[in-house]
């Protein structure tokens, strides 16, 4: 039997398709386009051939799913037996995914609150989670989107890029742009805040920036039950690393995940990426 909250969200929100399915969430792709081809993010391409791409520097760029590809998910979850749909998506400072979700939802045939979490991979992926927990608990539509709205309110975003170049192709860089004038020199540590990408620190090894992310990270923390994801794009014994510290070092630890950051949200980072997303443990 269906739930009466169906929940959705789009694919940078860093959930493995066997986690959403569990979970009950449909996932709409984002699209990657790479050599004049367009694939759907996670479906038709890895993180792998992304990371090559931008490796060679080819040409690589995303858009936001048609609105058809929502109006069809929300009519499914209708025929299935849905009385309303939550639908969870990337950063509207970042992408026109949440735009496209509320012209599908103006025609839905049930109602659909569509919530801006303000970020993306787990920064999205947690708030998609607290919203489908709280839809499994028997919620309705307001509770599922305030669990949401909740959860990413309170949710962290630090990351760290081997080469700002691939932000600023994309103009997802913001203020960040100043890091410009050094770039070379230096390692940006950016974190995501009021939905945009914003420079905390200029640190001048991979090393220190690694550290340093794990020190904002067990800040972040403070002594509350937390849920911490570590991302990387191509950099797995990297991020392998900081989780393994992480763990140590965070008193309140719920749980621990790493996860390479699907081909959508690698395009704007770039190989070597690290990040790191601490958010309020999630009640199952």
């Amino acid at each position: 039997m269906s739930q009466a909250v169906a929940v959705v969200t789009d694919s940078s929100a860093a959930l493995d398709p066997a986690e959403a399915g569990r979970e009950g969430v449909l996932v709409i792709p984002l699209q990657v386009a790479v050599g004049g081809r367009t694939f759907d993010d996670v479906a038709q391409i890895d993180a792998a051939a992304v990371a090559e791409a931008l490796a060679a520097w080819s040409p690589v760029t995303t858009s936001r799913p048609a609105p058809q590809r929502f109006a069809d998910a929300y009519e499914a979850a209708a025929a299935r037996g849905a009385a309303s749909v939550v639908s969870v998506h990337l950063s509207a400072a970042l992408s026109g995914t949440a735009d496209s979700a509320r012209l599908a939802a103006a025609d839905a045939l049930v109602p659909v609150d569509v919530v801006d979490s303000g970020s993306l991979a787990m920064g999205l992926g947690f708030p998609v989670l607290a919203a489908a927990r709280a839809a499994r608990r028997g919620g309705t539509r307001q509770q599922v989107a305030a669990a949401a709205r909740a959860c990413a309110a309170e949710t962290m975003t630090y990351f760290y890029v081997d080469d700002l170049e691939h932000l600023r192709r994309s103009g997802r860089l913001g203020t960040a742009a100043t890091f410009l004038g050094s770039a070379l020199a230096i390692k940006p540590l950016l974190h995501i805040t009021g939905g945009t990408i914003v420079p905390l620190e200029k640190v001048r090894t991979s090393g220190r920036a690694i550290a340093r992310l794990a020190d904002l990270a067990v800040s972040a923390a403070g002594e509350r039950r937390v849920d911490v994801a570590v991302h990387h794009l191509a950099a797995p014994a990297r991020a392998g690393t900081l989780a393994r510290q992480l763990t140590d070092r965070v008193p309140g630890l719920a749980s621990m995940r790493v996860t390479e950051v699907g081909p959508a949200v690698g395009v704007h980072a770039g190989p070597g990426m690290l990040g790191i997303t601490v958010a309020p443990a999630i009640p199952h």
